[in-house]
């Protein structure tokens, strides 16, 4: 019980103790140096007699027993000290005192072994023994002073914010698995990130830098491939990614039942490109496949139309070009379906250009508002509905877009059993709004073929993916049955609410089971931290006043990794969660870590790299034929077409001229 009288008395007992040491450290020196105190008339019978008495103990068998003796009174006395607590002290200096004490405190005995006169000896003895007794005195005293708390030590609390993780390898024939160290409370453990659902899909955040491609995606890449993934890959800085890819294949043919081609798309270099035509009309079922091109390859070119979904000057433009891409699907069996040809049969003029349309009864209905306007001579509200249609895909006008998007070397069947591809699109950094519109073309088509019942498992990797125009949350939502895993690498979600609008970023953040993040800023490093989740942790305070110390201790939730820790992760070093399945669960789903990369074998891997073979040798001028030669086929179409519905008395009324004029 705390009670004034019970402090009293242990004070009284705890001066007995000490006193007691202190007596039996003087006992000790009149015992063993009983002639020098003699010399100096220093000794008194009554003393004399106590001390032989005291001596039938084995108090005083021997100097080192007798001093043991002491020492022990005196830490008796220490330990039921209550010391007021400072701050300022620590542990080295108050260790240096106590080990100078008990060096002088026992190493005194060796003056006795000095050749000198007795009561010099005795003099020195006292002297250092005595010194070294308070030194261990002073040490003690303010040992219990001390506090133990590790007060300022962990300033950024990142000791406290460790938890468990995942250190067992989880693996399947679908997995993707990331090595990796963690730190447990100041010791670095081995720990393995397992993503044995990649279906779920997989979202990878950070900052230019961070470490996305070259610490995931990288390893996606070839750990897929190794085990017979069809992969799509969308490779920002074209040629970077797609080696690892290619390599990879070449190293791992003998894991598909039928070995898959590769191709590749490349606007810089036609020589090292494949051509493909994302309109082909073998895969376009309906005319909402039309529809849906359109939308994709206009919205990619104009952004600021993906918030602006449903305004009359938006889905104007998108009806118009899918009455264009669904009448050329139609035209003699889809021989002029290829999106440069979409583009050129746009410029024709309004009055050559809507009889032709008209002529097929599917797009009547797409237009005919267009045709309303014109009659009634409502020419600015025509430009606004057509024009900024025919701008924006003026911008395609190009002889090297021509010549790959013309071409039909390649179907977009991604993951046929019958011919499994590996397909990458490159991008170009300095040409990102041409090229980003063309290639969202594509991953729209190749996505539509690509989740369907009893194809390969395939694997759709995204990297730098706000560069395109592709919405991804149906994909990820029904994909998981048809065996498609979807990466996506964004830099951060404010980079996805610009370009994609904040309804749809924030789907596309929520959607993915995998998250795996490396350093971001804002409201994304808030969203993941939020969706790691807390973990309890240990806080500590110390009261300091004048009478007392007293120490708190308490347990709280708070965030497993803040915002402001993810604001800060170094390159390689990523936190957030996986996904597991029924028959595979992973009870450590939270990770915070360093991936673990082989440095020296990756760059050794890198220089034996097989570069991407030359497709073709071809010429600018077989490339501006190619040009002319769509332009001609236009023209070509157009007149046939007027001239047809000239001579045929059914289609005559299409013309807003008199059949007889010209």
């Amino acid at each position: 019980m705390s009670s004034g009288e019970n402090e009293q008395t242990l004070r009284s007992v705890i001066d007995f103790v000490r006193k007691s040491s202190i007596i039996v450290l003087c006992l000790h020196y009149y015992f063993f140096f009983y002639l020098a105190f003699e010399h100096w008339h220093l000794t008194w019978p009554i003393v004399k007699r106590v001390m032989l008495s005291l001596a039938e103990t084995g108090i005083f068998k021997s100097v080192l027993v007798s001093k043991s003796i002491s020492l022990l009174l005196l830490v008796v006395s220490l330990f039921g000290t209550p010391g007021k607590k400072d701050e300022k002290l620590k542990l080295p200096v108050i260790a240096i005192c106590l080990i100078v004490g008990a060096s002088l405190y026992f190493g005194s005995s060796m003056v006795m072994e000095v050749n000198l006169s007795s009561t010099i000896i005795t003099i020195w003895y006292i002297l250092i023994t005595s010194v070294g007794y308070l030194f261990i005195l002073s040490g003690g005293a303010k040992l219990s002073r001390l506090i133990k708390v590790k007060l300022g030590e962990d300033i950024f609390n990142e000791e406290n914010e460790t938890f468990p993780q995942q250190e067992r390898l989880v693996e399947n024939k679908y997995s993707i698995n990331l090595p990796g160290l963690y730190n447990l409370k100041g010791k670095m453990r081995k720990m393995w990130i397992n993503i044995i659902n990649p279906f779920r899909a997989t979202l990878v955040i950070g900052s230019g830098g961070s470490g996305k491609s070259y610490f995931i995606i990288r390893h996606v890449i070839k750990q897929h491939i190794s085990k017979g993934f069809c992969v799509f890959l969308y490779d920002f800085k074209f040629d970077d990614l797609t080696k690892i890819a290619y390599n990879a294949l070449l190293d791992n043919k003998h894991a598909y039942p039928v070995v898959p081609e590769f191709f590749y798309i490349n606007f810089d270099d036609l020589n090292r490109t494949y051509r493909c035509n994302p309109l082909d009309p073998a895969t376009m079922i309906d005319i909402t496949d039309a529809a849906e091109a359109s939308r994709t390859i206009l919205l990619g070119l104009n952004k600021d139309w993906i918030k602006k979904s449903g305004d009359f000057f938006v889905e104007s433009p998108i009806n118009f070009v899918t009455a264009v891409i669904w009448f050329l699907k139609k035209y003699r069996n889809g021989i002029y379906c290829t999106l440069p040809h979409v583009v050129e049969l746009m410029q024709a003029d309004y009055t050559e250009l809507f009889p032709v349309l008209s002529t097929e009864p599917e797009i009547e209905v797409l237009i005919n508002p267009f045709i309303t306007a014109f009659l009634n001579r409502a020419m600015e509200q025509l430009e606004g509905q057509v024009a900024s249609a025919k701008i924006a895909l003026a911008r395609l006008s190009s002889p090297t877009l021509y010549y790959v998007l013309s071409g039909n070397e390649f179907s977009l069947d991604l993951n046929n059993p019958s011919s499994p591809k590996i397909i990458s699109i490159g991008n170009n950094p300095l040409k990102i709004q041409i090229y980003g519109a063309v290639i969202s073309l594509y991953t729209s088509r190749l996505i539509k073929l690509v989740n369907r019942k009893g194809m390969l498992p395939s694997s759709l990797i995204f990297d730098e993916y706000p560069t395109i125009y592709q919405p991804l949350d149906v994909l990820i939502s029904t994909s998981r049955s048809n065996l498609c895993a979807v990466t996506v690498a964004v830099q951060s979600g404010e980079q996805l609410k610009q370009n994609y609008g904040r309804e749809q970023a924030d789907v596309l953040i929520s959607l993915p089971g995998n998250l795996i993040c490396g350093q971001t800023f804002g409201d994304t490093a808030k969203q993941v931290s939020e969706r790691i989740g807390k973990i309890v942790q240990t806080r500590e305070s110390v009261s300091i006043n004048r009478n007392d110390t007293s120490v708190s201790k308490s347990t709280q939730l708070d965030y497993a990794v803040p915002a402001s820790r993810i604001a800060t992760l170094t390159s390689g070093e990523v936190c957030g969660l996986v996904a597991d399945n029924p028959q595979e669960v992973i009870e450590k789903k939270r990770f915070h870590c360093f991936i673990q990369n082989d440095h020296k074998a990756i760059a050794e891997e890198e220089k034996n790299y097989k570069p991407l073979p030359v497709v073709r040798n071809i010429t600018p001028l077989e490339v501006q034929n190619n040009y002319v030669t769509i332009k001609n086929d236009m023209i070509d179409l157009i007149e046939t077409e007027i001239e047809r519905i000239k001579n045929d008395p059914e289609l005559a009324h299409l013309l807003f001229i008199g059949p007889d004029k010209k």
